[in-house]
């Protein structure tokens, strides 16, 4: 079927045609034209529109209108669903792992899905030798997939340093004859770094995530050590010096999280773009219903306002030439990612594994500790195709609600472990997550167009 979305960000009227992911920046007659599901008849909107435009101003804008139907860019059919379902079949190979090395923490944040780093009584640290049958896990499992992405997670992965190096020089010493190129990431909240960690992790690591929640006064009221205090001006200095070693050609994020705190959350990003940080992220909070730190449907106006100022400040910046990245609103309107990708998603299950400090495989490092969705182990060599499979068809054409939604090619149907906790089926999507996702998306798509 074909789909359209129209939507007004700033001062712009923007049209996007789903299928293909055309972009159009019209002016607000064409906006009034154009309806979600079709076009309607000339005549039709005529006797809609003709109270508040010029009837040759309305035909003139129609006859353009028909022609991008004719050019298959407006109203454009979908190609994919077929795709989707023939391709179930099709054998997966593994190409990225979350290597839960520690399952412990020196930082005890409010919110933490990790019940701050435990894992809700799955505690424990990989040894070495665990570690290696992890990546030889891996990579017997990634087929012919040259690269493969290793995530170094914690916990706090820095409190086992010893290891971190160990685990890399392995994979270092084996690349040729794995005939692999192995790539590590690690997300950290800097507590622990010092000028030997910060070299190690600029040569070795082709991301590093580095956790802050913004303005002081936000981050130590959740993110705070074991003595109770907060960690902000212990970790910000090390952070910057950290990203001043980074080049352009080293990828490194701030990431932080806003709860419901921090609804205004525009003041954290901008305190961290003042800190000279080009890189950030600030992801919304995801926790059970209750949580004094939750986000509910009615802080949805003030976070959408937010991501207003969001956008207009980060335009306001391109214009002047001192702009910086916010993840989320990243997005690629000429060609990517890829179709499939952009059909199931980030390929949790199949595609993409974690690896608990005892050897066990699961989905996805949000997944730990689910007993009913424990994949295999490392030890005996086992994965779960099945369940493998299950994740797999759990894309957006076999979930109701995002099959004829218009932002399931950016969001492929969303998080599916924030599915399952809030609705207990991995295709039914996080209702408010949804929402977000959207406003993120439209933010997106206009930032992107009006460069």
């Amino acid at each position: 079927m074909s789909l359209i979305h129209k939507f007004k960000q700033g001062d712009e009227f923007f049209v996007l045609d789903v299928n293909t992911g055309a972009v159009h920046v019209v002016d607000e007659l064409v906006y009034d034209i154009v309806e979600e599901k079709k076009l309607e008849t000339k005549e039709e909107v005529l006797k809609k529109l003709s109270g508040k435009y010029d009837e040759a101003e309305i035909a003139e804008a129609y006859d353009e209108l028909k022609e991008l139907v004719k050019e298959g860019v407006l109203y454009s059919m979908d190609m994919y669903e077929d795709i989707a379902h023939s391709s179930m079949d099709d054998r997966d190979y593994i190409k990225a792992v979350c290597l839960n090395i520690i399952h412990s923490c020196n930082l005890r944040c409010k919110y933490c899905f990790a019940d701050e780093g435990e894992y809700n009584g799955h505690k424990g640290v990989m040894d070495l030798e665990t570690a290696k049958k992890a990546l030889e896990y891996v990579v017997r499992r990634s087929g012919p997939r040259r690269n493969v992405e290793v995530d170094l997670f914690g916990g706090e992965p820095t409190m086992i340093w010893d290891t971190v190096k160990e685990i890399i020089a392995y994979a270092r010493e084996n690349e040729e004859k794995w005939n692999k190129n192995i790539r590590f990431t690690m997300t950290t909240n800097a507590t622990l770094l010092d000028e030997e960690k910060m070299d190690f992790i600029d040569k070795e690591m082709g991301n590093i995530i580095l956790s802050l929640d913004g303005r002081p006064e936000v981050n130590d009221k959740v993110r705070i050590r074991i003595d109770g205090k907060g960690s902000h001006d212990q970790i910000l200095p090390k952070i910057k010096q950290m990203v001043e070693k980074r080049d352009k050609s080293k990828h490194f994020c701030v990431r932080g999280t806003f709860t419901a705190e921090n609804l205004d959350f525009f003041k954290d990003a901008m305190y961290m773009a003042d800190q000279g940080f080009k890189e950030i992220s600030i992801e919304p909070v995801v926790l059970e219903k209750g949580h004094p730190l939750a986000l509910k449907e009615e802080h949805l106006e003030e976070i959408f306002e937010n991501y207003d100022k969001l956008f207009d400040e980060m335009a306001r910046r391109k214009r002047e030439g001192d702009e910086f990245n916010f993840y989320h609103f990243n997005i690629d309107l000429q060609g990517g990612p890829c179709v499939y990708k952009r059909i199931s998603g980030c390929g949790a299950g199949f595609e993409y594994v974690a690896i608990t400090p005892q050897g066990d495989v699961y989905p996805c490092h949000q997944f730990v500790g689910k007993e009913e969705f424990k994949l295999g182990s490392i030890f005996d060599d086992t994965y779960d195709a099945e369940m493998g499979k299950t994740f797999k068809k759990a894309h957006i054409y076999n979930k109701p609600q995002c099959k004829d939604c218009w932002a399931k090619f950016y969001c492929s149907g969303g998080c599916q472990s924030n599915n399952f906790a809030f609705n207990g089926d991995i295709k039914i999507p996080y209702e408010i997550g949804c929402k977000m996702q959207k406003k993120r998306i439209e933010c997106a798509i206009a930032l992107k167009a009006v460069e």
